[in-house]
């Protein structure tokens, strides 16, 4: 599978993270969206068994994970690093990005490592920790319940970059002079096999545009349904000669 050279280079940081079960869900949700580079620092040993029942079949990502001493040390390498810290304060970043406008930011830097930075499940980066980012990212959430676990936070920052980082083709209706060719066709199939009494086929055609509309058809469905109908006027056709 090829692999996308944006999402490749991403590092996720955990600083200090307490518990191995976190670890273990935290390597699900980066593998979910193709992010595979995990670093730990501290020197905290994890049960690997905790680690294992929570990441499942993405429990290599923590038998080859790296480990520093420091954040500092885990930052090293990175052209660009950015902290996730949902508190705002005279000491903290002056802005945060939106998980978008990350994504863009990371887009749009060149070759290098890239390191997002998640704090302690219980009170998050400290500032110093923040200061050694070189931005910081923020999610929205609720003001009556602001607070995300780390493997909440790491899912969907790491869906963010993968949904804006991969190229996929997404859905695409088709436009209005398909549409037209799509109901040519249907009309003209009702033609051949003498559906028609009098002048009826204005008043078909659009019953039929007008269902398809609503339908809001993809080039797929569309050239499927041509298919068919085309089909059906030639087996009538030919079972009328027979």
């Amino acid at each position: 599978m090829e692999t996308n050279t944006n999402l490749s280079r991403i590092r996720i940081v955990l600083v200090e993270p307490q518990d191995g079960a976190n670890i273990g869900s935290v390597c699900r949700a980066m593998k979910t969206m193709g992010i595979t580079d995990l670093a730990i620092t501290g020197d905290r040993v994890y049960d690997e068994n905790r680690v294992r029942t929570l990441a499942l079949h993405a429990y290599d990502l923590f038998e080859h994970h790296s480990r520093f001493p420091s954040l500092a040390e885990a930052l090293d390498d990175s052209v660009l690093s950015i902290g996730a810290s949902r508190r705002r304060g005279k000491n903290r970043k002056y802005f945060s990005l939106l998980p978008e406008q990350m994504a863009k930011r990371i887009n749009s830097t060149g070759p290098g490592r890239i390191s997002i930075v998640f704090g302690r499940e219980a009170d998050g980066l400290t500032d110093a920790e923040l200061h050694l980012c070189h931005m910081g990212v923020r999610i929205p959430t609720s003001e009556a319940f602001p607070s995300l676990n780390l493997s909440q936070a790491v899912q969907v920052l790491t869906y963010t970059l993968f949904r804006e980082l991969t190229p996929t083709v997404g859905f695409e209706p088709i436009e209005e002079t398909r549409l037209r060719e799509l109901v040519d066709t249907v009309g003209d199939s009702f033609d051949r096999i003498g559906f028609y009494k009098q002048d009826e086929r204005p008043e078909v055609e659009r019953f039929f545009r007008d269902i398809f509309a609503r339908a809001t058809l993809s080039e797929k469905e569309t050239k499927r349904l041509e298919k068919m109908f085309i089909k059906m006027s030639r087996l009538k056709i030919h079972k009328g000669t027979r």
